[in-house]
Parts: structure tokens; C-alpha cells; sequence
């Protein structure tokens, strides 16, 4: 049904979708990635890649290996390696990555937290917003 586009892809296993239109209430956990374009009230959890659509809206917090972000977010954002922040992106809530690429446009409303490795037992610099 689905066909893998890419190796990170096989190697998780599964790429998830929550779809326009659709409401979850409840924490979701995945070894695969997860793309949300429809609204999450509760947690997500991922050892992959989130993506979270421009018109999609989450209640809740975020951790993943990486994340792309697109619609808004309203709680705390924790990757391991990359947060993309678009420019439509809105969190109201801290982040903590390691690397963190933001495009003119995003709006971000607490305090973030650079991390120097996945352990995130040392961090290199801490700003507030």
C-alpha cells in the first residue's frame, strides 16, 4: 500500500499519517515517522521524524529524532538532532534540539534549549524568546 521513498523510511518500518479533518484525543507513539495535518489533543512520540502540517494544530507535547513544523503547536517540542521551523509555524511552548533552522515568519513564545549531543546531558546555550 505504502511504498518507502527513502532508506530512513524502510527503516523505521512505517510512516503514519493523521489527516486533515481528523481529531485525535489521546497520546500517540510510533517507531516510524508521523505527519499530522489534522488536530492532536495529547503527546507525541516518535524515535523518527514529526511533521506537523500548516494547517494542523497540536495540544500536547512533541518528542522525536527530528521534527518539521509547520502549523501550531501549543507545548513543549524536544528533538533530538533537527527542529525545522517554517514560516507559518507557531509554538507556544520551550523547545530543546540540537541543530534549529527557523524561517522569516515562524513565531515561537518561550525558551529554548540547544543541546550539544542526543544524550542532552550538556547544553550549549539556552535563550529566551
Amino acid at each position: 500500500m505504502f511504498n518507502p521513498k527513502n532508506k530512513a523510511e524502510q527503516a523505521s518500518g512505517s510512516l503514519n499519517t493523521i489527516g486533515a479533518g481528523t481529531a485525535v484525543d489521546g497520546n500517540i507513539s510510533s517507531k516510524g515517522d508521523l505527519r499530522i495535518d489534522g488536530t492532536i489533543n495529547g503527546n507525541l512520540v516518535s524515535t523518527a521524524r514529526v511533521v506537523i502540517g500548516s494547517k494542523a494544530i497540536v495540544v500536547g507535547n512533541i518528542n522525536a529524532a527530528n521534527a518539521i513544523i509547520e502549523g501550531k503547536v501549543n507545548g513543549n517540542v524536544s528533538v533530538e538532532a533537527v527542529l525545522s521551523l517554517k514560516g507559518s509555524a507557531i509554538i507556544e511552548g520551550d523547545i530543546e534540539m540540537q541543530k534549529l533552522m527557523v524561517e522569516n515568519g515562524a513565531i515561537f513564545n518561550g525558551s529554548s534549549n540547544m543541546t550539544t549531543g542526543p544524550d542532552k546531558k550538556e547544553t550549549s546555550n539556552e535563550s529566551k524568546t
